[in-house]
């Protein structure tokens, strides 16, 4: 079986590209895509724009133009391409271009990092091996693929796990993410590993991140295994946020509130 593969320049899918990937998770198995390379401006330093807070909570049709939800700030990209909300008390590091493509993490009111958006991400995968999953949350992100990045489908928001591991802490078999991703959800008792990019012109993107107990404020028992504590994890509010704010994320000036086809 082949993933959904990034062309490279093209956008669209196309024959997997080589990349084996025998790993429980891509790109996310340590958070999300690397920090920038030596020399590049400093990850404290924040470009894009913001648009300062609604007074209002808007509908699931309220264009974007009217700003995000009470409280919270809308974030555009330095290349003015892609939108999303975030919470107040979050915090939205950019080094501004210094890579080719967006390279964007977003901080929780903690300061521990919770999610990161990049794009320009070329890449391609097979299914080697099936491992026992779950599915916590799925819901799919209609203005991405009107917006240029669903050439093969339809992308989804998904919350999800591979493996099957107790231990209280993720292991190299056992581990949760959440995120955008363009392949059809799973049938049955075991499914290929995660792959967290959609397609996103002139290639793939990513927008994201690896569940960490660390992190992400989790209640219950620190000693509980590690998939009990994702399920938890599930219905906190802050996990709401973070739900709320990747499927937020749209062409930037496209209509708030119906990313996710609500």
């Amino acid at each position: 079986m082949n993933w959904p593969a990034v062309s490279p320049g093209t956008g669209r899918l196309g024959p997997a590209v080589g990349i084996a990937v025998s790993s429980v998770l891509l790109l996310t198995s340590c958070g999300f895509p690397a920090s920038p390379p030596a020399g590049t401006a400093p990850a404290s330093q924040t470009q894009g724009s913001t648009t300062t807070p609604s007074t209002t909570t808007p509908s699931a049709t309220t264009p974007a133009s009217e700003g995000p939800a009470s409280g919270w700030t809308t974030f555009t990209t330095t290349a003015g391409e892609l939108s999303f909300d975030y919470p107040a008390g979050w915090t939205v590091k950019d080094p501004g271009g210094a890579l080719t493509g967006e390279f964007v993490d977003v901080l929780n009111a903690e300061g521990k990092p919770i999610a990161g958006l990049r794009t320009n991400i070329v890449t391609g995968a097979e299914c080697v091996d099936k491992t026992a999953y779950q599915v916590y949350d799925s819901e799919p992100m209609l203005a991405l693929a009107e917006g240029g990045g669903g050439d093969g489908g339809v992308p989804r928001y998904v919350f999800e796990s591979r493996g099957e591991d107790t231990d209280p802490v993720a292991t190299q078999s056992t581990i949760a993410a959440y995120g955008i991703t363009m392949v059809p959800e799973e049938s049955g008792a075991t499914a290929c590993p995660m792959f967290h990019l959609f397609l996103w012109p002139p290639s793939g993107a990513f927008f994201g991140g690896t569940y960490n107990p660390e992190n992400n404020t989790t209640p219950g028992d620190p000693s509980l295994p590690y998939l009990e504590k994702a399920k938890l994890y599930a219905a906190t509010p802050e996990y709401q946020d973070i739900r709320k704010m990747i499927t937020s994320l749209r062409p930037a000036g496209a209509t708030a509130g119906v990313t996710a086809g609500k």
